[in-house]
């Protein structure tokens, strides 16, 4: 029985699922800190060290914080950390990263027509530019570019439309943006836990200690915190990038993914301005906008190569095992009858003009590439082809199961 694909892939929308939920209580904490920070007001009776105040009102009740720029006079009696939402998005992440990208890299991490890559290598270079990645950004953190903050986001700008780029050149587009949102992510939570957090126990050790604690500390932390802020919207756009082939199955999928950081630079500009001042720039929707028009161009631009065929027999090991399987010239033919005018390098279906998620099932080498999906998608499961589409009958469909689970029995 070819079930572990089954379970494979529960593990997979698991995890993604964790991975989400995770993600929204970082985001949501991230942003109402932020917030919370922008709207503090000064007030003459607050108690000294006090930088300001703010009084909220939810759930049916008030509330009112205060926040002291170094730290208080006395260590409280109960402190919350907030810390594990990022650790477990980052965590979740990775291992999301590592059940796609890793185990399934001979169809969504290597592509042979940009790199002629093992797949041991492609996972060293993605596991490899994540470290790097961080390593780099925290050196020039530390290095004096870390009095100049403008200067210092525009340098890590520069070099994440470098890695745009460069993951461009050696990886699927899908695989390219979304090691792009980890590299970015992984610079988030590492701000976390390699500084924000130590520097905060340095201020809790030295009031423990009854010792004053240095301003240092929180001004680092709060150039961390500022980096998080404007890279969350482009990072939650690259983690959605897989579902769109018109952001990442496009010849200019670096660029647009380009773009898109500086869109998160626009809309978090605007409410960072309208929590501070209460009213935001209306400028910056404008520029959003234009970005935003630049990036549906860019995605409408398609080379010529663009629409050749792949060759037919070209297999690679991982296809061979299903292009030689017992039935499949019988699926193979099920499959371009129901889904090749959709999943096609020109569809032919009214209202389509890219295939979903950048799937291609036209020729027997595109059908052996994605034997996995066509299981679960077209075989155990009855979501495609869309049943208003094209009705696929239960016979076809006991024929894809058949063959997928004769090339794995033979593996």
């Amino acid at each position: 029985m070819y079930d572990l694909a089954i379970l494979w892939d529960w593990i997979a929308f698991s995890v993604r699922w964790l991975h989400v939920i995770t993600a929204m209580a970082w985001i949501g904490a991230s942003f109402y800190f932020i917030a919370l920070d922008l709207m503090l007001k000064p007030n003459d009776a607050l108690p000294d060290g006090a930088h300001g105040e703010e009084w909220e009102v939810h759930g049916g009740g008030f509330y009112h914080t205060v926040k002291y720029m170094v730290a208080p006079a006395r260590m409280p009696e109960h402190l919350t950390w907030h810390k594990w939402q990022s650790y477990v998005t980052w965590l979740s992440g990775a291992a999301l990263l590592m059940i796609v990208y890793w185990v399934g890299g001979e169809l969504y991490l290597i592509d042979p027509s940009r790199a002629d890559l093992a797949l041991w290598q492609g996972i060293l270079i993605s596991a490899g530019s994540l470290t790097v990645g961080w390593l780099v950004y925290d050196a020039l953190c530390k290095s004096k570019l870390g009095e100049s903050p403008t200067t210092l986001m525009l340098l890590l700008f520069v070099i994440l439309v470098a890695m745009a780029w460069g993951y461009n050149q050696v990886f699927t587009g899908r695989a390219a943006l979304l090691h792009l949102g980890a590299f970015t992510a992984t610079i988030m939570t590492g701000n976390v836990f390699f500084q924000i957090m130590p520097n905060q126990r340095i201020v809790v050790a030295d009031l423990k200690a009854g010792r004053k604690p240095d301003a240092k500390y929180g001004k680092i932390a709060k150039l961390r915190s500022t980096h998080n802020n404007y890279l969350t919207l482009p990072v939650v756009f690259l983690m959605l990038s897989n579902h769109y082939p018109l952001a990442f199955a496009t010849e200019y999928a670096w660029l647009i993914a380009s773009l898109i950081f500086l869109t998160g630079v626009t809309i978090r500009h605007y409410f960072n301005t309208m929590h501070r001042t209460g009213a935001g720039p209306n400028w910056t929707w404008a520029v959003t906008v234009l970005l935003m028009i630049a990036i549906a161009w860019l995605s409408s631009v398609r080379p010529a190569d663009d629409y050749e065929e792949a060759s037919t027999r070209d297999f690679t090991p991982y296809e061979a095992q299903f292009a030689s399987a017992a039935g499949f010239d019988e699926a193979y033919n099920h499959v371009i009858g129901n889904c090749s005018m959709c999943h096609a390098r020109q569809p032919s279906w009214d209202g389509i003009r890219w295939a979903p998620k950048g799937v291609l099932l036209e020729t027997e080498t595109d059908v052996a590439r994605h034997a996995d999906q066509i299981y679960l998608q077209a075989g155990v499961s009855h979501a495609m082809p869309p049943p208003n589409a094209i009705q696929m009958d239960n016979a076809a469909r006991e024929v894809i199961v058949a063959w997928v689970r004769n090339a794995r029995a033979t593996n």
